[in-house]
């Protein structure tokens, strides 16, 4: 096992959409929304094909911005607690069933090894908390809106991309004694760039096209998860493969000991 301070503390970085998950994780909560009449049939067709987009080809910088200002502009004058609830509702209906198993087991992995696990996405932060909840995150990064008398005004106060990401982790790194030369990062986008330059073991998931290339050019390695499954679906039938996983994501605190010290004494 990694020792977590012999030059500094360990974490492994994992962005969300088509890494851990295998949809933008703003679009899943589409349809709850439409549903209690946050979004209209337009916005609903509007975000559905950018999804598409999203999924074909990974979104460039240019992209991204015009996401991110239909998305502010969209979600003007939403009540955050309305959201809140909404999400939780429907998180374990609608997430559950989109974990990549295989990222799973790699954050099961990290953190048998000792590494704290952090999310870090450009979705807005009241649907990557408790998604990376779920996960058993350590942290999270994300992207945070203004927020007036309960409402979005439409402003962001810190949007979590590009080297704003960067931000987020040295800032993490700088009150949890991160060495970033030591940790890992996952993420599917050459938007991400500055991230994955920014740790010791950077590594692609499900790349685009630009981010395959920088890989291969730089000798990164290069992992294809395609198997998203429920978490609890895994947890009714656990294989050996999988019970370090089911631990890892938080599903019974009780169960992550005891699996967790099963598994160090098998490697021991």
């Amino acid at each position: 096992m990694d020792s977590p301070t012999a030059d500094g503390r360990v974490a492994a970085f994992f962005d969300l959409d088509k890494t851990v998950i295998a949809k933008s994780s703003t679009f899943v909560f589409s349809k709850p929304f439409y549903a209690q009449g946050l979004l209209n049939r337009r916005d609903v067709l509007e975000s559905s094909y950018a999804h598409f987009l999203f999924m074909l080809s990974g979104a460039d910088h240019d992209q991204m911005e015009r996401m991110r200002a239909h998305l502010t502009n969209m979600c003007a004058g939403w009540d955050v607690e309305q959201v809140k609830s909404i999400v939780a509702e429907t998180l374990h209906e609608l997430v559950d069933p989109l974990i990549y198993a295989e990222a799973a087991d790699l954050i099961a992995d990290h953190k048998i090894r000792g590494h704290d696990v952090v999310i870090v996405s450009a979705s807005g932060e009241e649907i990557v908390g408790p998604i990376a909840e779920v996960l058993g995150a350590s942290h999270t990064a994300a992207t945070r809106m203004v927020v007036a008398d309960g409402k979005y005004t439409g402003e962001v106060e810190f949007y979590c991309y590009g080297e704003g990401k960067v931000a987020a982790i040295e800032k993490l790194a700088a009150s949890e004694g991160y060495d970033l030369a030591r940790c890992y990062a996952y993420s599917d986008s050459v938007t991400d760039l500055p991230l994955l330059n920014a740790v010791g073991h950077p590594t692609v998931v499900n790349p685009d096209r630009a981010l395959r290339r920088e890989a291969m050019a730089k000798g990164w390695p290069i992992l294809t998860f395609s198997n998203p499954v429920s978490l609890w679906a895994r947890f009714q039938a656990p294989s050996s493969t999988t019970l370090a996983a089911t631990a890892a994501v938080g599903l019974s605190a009780v169960l992550a000991g005891a699996i967790s010290y099963r598994l160090l004494r098998r490697r021991s």
